[in-house]
C-alpha cells in the first residue's frame, strides 16, 4: 500500500514567517515616523542684506545652505562659531554661525555642505537652531 504525502505544515515555518512579518511592520513604522529635520517654517536669509545690516535681522528665523569654510572657535560649554561659504546672485559670502553646545554632538569637518536653521540674536550674530548635513 502506497504511503500519503503529509499535508500538514510545519507549525515553526509559521511562527518564524509570523515573527518576520512583525519585525518588518514595526521596522517601516519605526523608519516613517522618523521626522527629518525641516525647515519648511523659515524663510531662507537674504545673506547680502544680512551682511549688509545684520541688525535688523534681529529675533528672526531663517536658513541658510553653505560649506564649512573654517571652525573658528570651540569650547565645551559655549559651543563653537563656524564660518560657511554661502553662494548668492553675486558670488560667494561667508557667514558666521554660532553653534551652540547642544550640537556638540556632531562632527563638523570643513568642506562639508551643511543646512542650517538660525535665529538672529542681538547684536546681528546668527545662532544655529537645527542643523541637517547635505
Amino acid at each position: 500500500m502506497a504511503r500519503r504525502a503529509s499535508s500538514s505544515t510545519n507549525p515553526i515555518l509559521l511562527v518564524g514567517i509570523g515573527v518576520a512579518v512583525i519585525a518588518v511592520v514595526f521596522a517601516g513604522k519605526f523608519l516613517l515616523s522618523k521626522k527629518s529635520e525641516s525647515f519648511t517654517d523659515a524663510f531662507p536669509l537674504d545673506v547680502k542684506a544680512f551682511v549688509d545690516d545684520a541688525n535688523a535681522f534681529r529675533g528672526d528665523e531663517f536658513f541658510v545652505e553653505g560649506k564649512i569654510d573654517e571652525k573658528l572657535r570651540w569650547t565645551p560649554s559655549d559651543g563653537q562659531i563656524i564660518s560657511i561659504r554661502v553662494k548668492t546672485p553675486s558670488g560667494e559670502e561667508i557667514l558666521p554661525i554660532q553653534i551652540p553646545d547642544k550640537f556638540n554632538n556632531l562632527n563638523i569637518d570643513r568642506e562639508q555642505s551643511y543646512a542650517f536653521k538660525i535665529e538672529i540674536k542681538d547684536g546681528g550674530i546668527a545662532v544655529a537652531t537645527a542643523i541637517k548635513r547635505l
